[in-house]
């Protein structure tokens, strides 16, 4: 048919059937281009820094006075903020079980500090390794048996124990797992800091007497010289994260890395770990993705640890895995959506840190509600609330309340909890007025009330019956 066109018309013919096939090819390569991401043949590195017991109001990109953390501040105008990253159950081993995992610490196993989760559970590490991933660990490591559930390739670098007295950290095995350029990598560097005993850093740094304390602490001498401590394990945290951004600037992968930083679960101070207010499971996520994202925005969705394997199974090409709590937030990183989650929910279960003493909670983006489930017994943490250790911050709080009532409410809110406690999140951040007996929050009450009670059942989760003793693991 194309023989019997002559001259001018079959030239233009001939550009016509060019503008048709371009038409029909640009879009198959756009999806060729997507499907091969979505198939693991192109993949970004991701490298997820964590805290361990970081008052994360303290970075000074989340408003902190106190310490100016330059190279978190850093990594903050180049990355997309999160303002709602809560922690689930805010203790080291469950914060760390949920992100591994993808799942709640009922469903995991891991519901009560240094409980192991169940041995027939997959990880991230599976999840990544199946989608060609290398996923490596360096720093703190006890959340990584049984290493059927976590095989990481750990990496030696960053000090392994919490509580060790030193924070020493060197990057030449950590240069050698990254540069290794066969397959994509996914690095977690999990730092002990500030994680007490507060022994790294220099206190000196800091002028006590000009400290701004949290709204919700006594303000006692011995309170201000632990908060010197604590803020120079922060200085120290935030100098590891600098060395981490200049060995991915100097090795050329810092374009092709997506860099996230955890903040973890609050500090070792009364109020903070431990408990289900804000101190305790509020959090902070950075997330830089060059050419991803747009760098230096921040983002009010809510988000749980849960969430995060999810997402980075997406970002490395995977599908759902139907069975995970968490679901991936994508979206929100692209700038595809404002929100993630509609609620947020909680659990604490005390022993082995002190007696049983659990707690649950279910939040959105205004109001807590948070049920203390054995509240006709005192709330007690060994750690930090025995008043026979004088190096305590608590010991000076019970100390200052027997002669002022501000400081008597603020101590014995510590230990002494109502049955239910309702807070609006936005007038009151720091979670110092129970709006629990006002008339006007009944219909509140009992909305959040009945979505907690849905999911503790979803999950399987007992309440009283779950904090009780176990076997610790050594």
């Amino acid at each position: 048919m194309w023989d019997c066109l002559t001259g001018p018309m079959k030239f233009r013919t001939m550009n016509m059937m060019k503008t048709f096939l371009c038409l029909l090819i640009i879009p198959f390569a756009i999806h060729l281009k997507a499907q091969t991401v979505r198939t693991g043949k192109v993949q970004p590195n991701i490298v997820i820094i964590m805290a361990d017991d970081l008052d994360s109001r303290q970075l000074s990109c989340y408003g902190g006075k106190n310490i100016q953390t330059t190279n978190i501040d850093r990594l903050a105008r180049e990355s997309l903020k999160f303002n709602q990253i809560i922690a689930s159950e805010a203790m080291c081993v469950p914060t760390r079980a949920s992100l591994f995992t993808g799942l709640y610490p009922a469903k995991n196993g891991a519901y009560q500090n240094h409980k192991p989760v169940y041995k027939n559970l997959k990880s991230v590490v599976h999840y990544l390794t199946d989608l060609g991933y290398k996923v490596g660990l360096t720093g703190k490591d006890h959340v990584t048996k049984p290493t059927a559930v976590f095989p990481f390739q750990i990496v030696p670098g960053f000090e392994k124990n919490c509580v060790s007295k030193t924070d020493d950290y060197f990057l030449d095995s950590i240069k050698t797992f990254i540069n290794n350029n066969q397959s994509p990598y996914c690095l977690f560097v999990m730092s002990t800091n500030p994680h007490a005993p507060w022994t790294v850093g220099d206190p000196t740094e800091f002028d006590a007497d000009k400290l701004i304390l949290p709204a919700h602490w006594v303000d006692t001498e011995l309170t201000r010289k632990q908060f010197t401590k604590y803020l120079a394990e922060v200085r120290r945290l935030d100098d590891q994260v600098g060395d981490v951004l200049r060995m991915l600037d100097e090795s050329g992968q810092a374009e092709n890395t997506i860099v996230i930083f955890l903040g973890e679960q609050g500090p070792q101070f009364p109020g903070g770990k431990w408990t289900l207010w804000d101190n305790g499971q509020k959090s902070s996520m950075l997330i830089r993705w060059p050419h991803n994202l747009a760098a230096g925005t921040e983002t009010d969705a809510i988000v749980q640890y849960e969430d995060i394997t999810p997402t980075l199974i997406d970002i490395a090409g995977g599908k759902p895995i139907d069975q995970l709590d968490g679901q991936s937030f994508l979206k929100v990183i692209a700038g595809q959506a404002t929100k993630h989650r509609d609620f947020a929910y909680g659990i604490h279960n005390n022993f082995p840190e002190g007696p049983p003493y659990p707690i649950r909670s279910i939040r959105d983006s205004k109001f807590k509600l948070i049920l203390n489930l054995q509240a006709d017994s005192n709330y007690y943490i060994k750690y930090m609330m025995n008043p026979a250790n004088e190096n305590n911050a608590y010991t000076s709080w019970l100390s200052k309340a027997q002669s002022d009532a501000k400081n008597k409410f603020l101590t014995d809110r510590i230990a002494k909890r109502p049955p239910i406690e309702l807070y609006d999140l936005k007038k009151d951040p720091y979670e110092l007025n129970n709006l629990s007996e006002k008339k006007e929050y009944h219909n509140t009450i009992e909305n959040l009330k009945s979505l907690l009670g849905k999911w503790m059942v979803s999950q399987g989760d007992k309440g009283i019956e779950m904090d009780v003793p176990f076997v610790r693991r050594n």
